[in-house]
């Protein structure tokens, strides 16, 4: 899901960095800063998944977890995957520096957008309602990742068309993958950490002596 640097026009990565920044401005506005650690922890999830690939045919896929990263974070998930993003394009060259807010920005507005969606259906359900809402926005937010890098291709130039087109269908393993795993994500956090999906804890019944 990475661009790479020289593929994209001007005019799509002016547009890029100018949602990037609005994004990440807005997260960083609304981020609690009590809960710094768990966005670290969440950027660096989103570090290691992007280098777990998955081959097909000659070429690969890679995970990406940005549903995970939406459902649990909100909006900070823009500061959180912008951070990541430039540690993987300085010290690894993957993706790029120009490129950087075309990247952010198809990868962080999925998962705000399943944020959205699922919300509701995460917190104020049971464990097997939220896994299901949590597997919703895992795969629903790939496919709309996809559907993002698809565009930026195809208003890039005509070289650019049959790789748009081959983009979605590409990765429908991966959101098969991480609707799974995104779902039983969500169901383990609220079972045992439901604060982090915004979820009252229940309180435990005392033990009658």
């Amino acid at each position: 899901m990475h661009i790479v640097d020289g593929a994209l026009s001007i005019p799509v990565l002016a547009l890029g960095g100018v949602l990037t920044a609005i994004g990440v401005g807005i997260g960083l506005k609304r981020m609690d800063y009590d809960n710094l650690p768990q966005v670290g922890m969440l950027s660096a999830v989103f570090f290691i998944a992007s280098y777990i690939h998955l081959p097909l045919g000659f070429t690969s896929v890679h995970l990406i977890m940005n549903g995970l990263i939406g459902i649990v974070l909100g909006w900070a998930a823009f500061p959180a995957l912008f951070v990541a993003l430039i540690l993987q394009a300085v010290f690894f060259g993957f993706g790029g520096v120009l490129v950087l807010g075309v990247n952010t920005f198809n990868i962080a507005i999925p998962g705000l957008i399943m944020y959205a969606i699922c919300y509701w259906g995460i917190r104020s359900g049971s464990s097997n309602r939220a896994a299901i809402w949590g597997a919703i926005g895992g795969a629903g937010a790939v496919a709309i990742t996809s559907l993002l890098v698809a565009g930026a291709l195809a208003l890039s130039g005509d070289a650019f068309i049959l790789v748009a087109k081959a983009t979605l269908p590409a990765h429908v393993p991966v959101m098969l993958i991480e609707g799974f795993v995104s779902g039983a994500a969500v169901y383990l956090l609220h079972k045992v950490k439901p604060e982090l999906l915004g979820v009252k804890a229940q309180p435990r019944l005392q033990e009658v002596r």
